[in-house]
């Protein structure tokens, strides 16, 4: 049976790939940071009991800031896969934490190769390193001829978190090849699901329409509309953070879809998942939407009504506006292609948030009723 370490495992990425290592057969481990609070949410449903003979999934106490803890938690499960998954990635939260950001993301990376290099692992256990598209900062000369982001373009991070994400890819790759470490660096693109965090635009909005749809939030802030990005679903790139470990030889890849969306679009799809059409009005930071069409019997949101306006709040100091990447490699050498395309992927995260906010609202009236009754 293979041993998989994950970091992170609490997170989107995380939850989806134990999941997915537990289907093939799987001992996963995953450490996750201790909290007064629960935050196991995403991760709940894999427990058994842990006197279960057949357990195959355990969590350990752990942070990536803690050279010795992560020593110790990888002696003792002795992986034969690590996939660093955790990191502080929200990249606006960045510029408000750059040093939190450079410990944890940057030299968070080091720590685990050098413990696998200290307790002479290098030849058992396989690294995944999750890098990012906030490498390449959009800086559109650094695109291939097709117009691109591949394996070959020059970084330029216009964040924190590029920044120290960019430390991670380099000393992962100087590790491989000092030490000959089977150790990879996904460049993963922006990529989406249910489980995404509550904070991140696509989350942001698809919990915002779905409330808006419900009558229980009148509007929408975002910030740059015009931003663009290459838009994923999370259970795609985990099965390719997979497969890399699987492969003959360590390298590096890019895993996107090659379509870039902006952020517009994207709220004029999550819209229409529930029947209400948008007009757009205005520029920058002046720019509104209006509903023109309700065409769903379950939400009636009035014609006319201003349904997102613009916060320059949420701009960011240095601004990323396209990120679009090239999988030709993945889906060459390993043969990976995407399952879900955007609409997809929008319809999903819809249907969970309208669901969500429908149990809300249920708990709610319960909680009234008994109140009623209470009195």
């Amino acid at each position: 049976m293979k041993v998989a370490l994950i970091t992170g495992i609490t997170g989107q990425d995380g939850s989806y790939l134990a999941e997915l290592l537990l289907e093939k057969g799987y001992m996963v481990h995953g450490i996750k940071r201790r909290s007064s609070l629960f935050n196991t949410d995403r991760i709940d449903h894999l427990y058994q009991d842990p006197h279960h003979p057949d357990q195959k999934f355990k969590l350990h106490y752990g942070d990536l800031s803690d050279a010795m803890n992560l020593t110790r938690i990888i002696q003792e499960t002795q992986p034969d896969e690590i996939y660093n998954l955790g990191a502080m990635s929200h990249v606006a939260v960045s510029f408000d934490t750059p040093e939190y950001v450079g410990n944890i993301d940057g030299l968070g990376t080091l720590r685990i190769l050098e413990a696998v290099r200290i307790l002479g692992l290098e030849k058992k256990t396989r690294i995944y390193q999750a890098s990012t598209s906030e490498l390449y900062g959009g800086m559109p000369e650094n695109k291939n001829e097709k117009g691109f982001y591949d394996e070959f373009s020059p970084f330029y991070p216009r964040s924190p978190y590029g920044v120290a994400k960019i430390y991670g890819f380099w000393i992962t790759k100087n590790y491989r090849e000092a030490y000959n470490m089977f150790a990879c660096n996904g460049i993963l693109f922006n990529h989406e699901s249910p489980r995404r965090g509550e904070t991140f635009v696509t989350r942001k909005i698809t919990r915002a329409v779905s409330k808006i749809a419900l009558g229980l939030q009148d509007k929408l802030f975002l910030g740059n509309l015009e931003a663009k990005r290459d838009w994923g679903h999370a259970k795609d790139y985990v099965r390719m953070m997979w497969m890399i470990l699987q492969a003959d030889k360590a390298e590096d890849w890019v895993i996107a879809t090659g379509v870039t969306t902006t952020v517009r679009d994207f709220v004029r799809l999550a819209f229409g998942e529930v029947g209400i059409e948008l007009e757009f009005k205005g520029e920058g930071k002046d720019e509104k939407a209006y509903v023109t069409a309700c065409n769903h019997k379950d939400f009636q949101v009035k014609i006319g009504k201003e349904v997102l306006s613009v916060d320059p709040s949420y701009f960011r100091p240095t601004e990323v506006d396209l990120l679009i990447g090239d999988p030709s490699k993945a889906k060459k050498k390993l043969g990976w292609v995407p399952e879900h395309d955007l609409a997809s992927l929008v319809k999903d995260m819809m249907e969970c948030d309208v669901s969500l906010m429908k149990k809300d609202i249920a708990l709610l009236k319960a909680g009234h009723e008994i109140l009623k009754q209470a009195e």
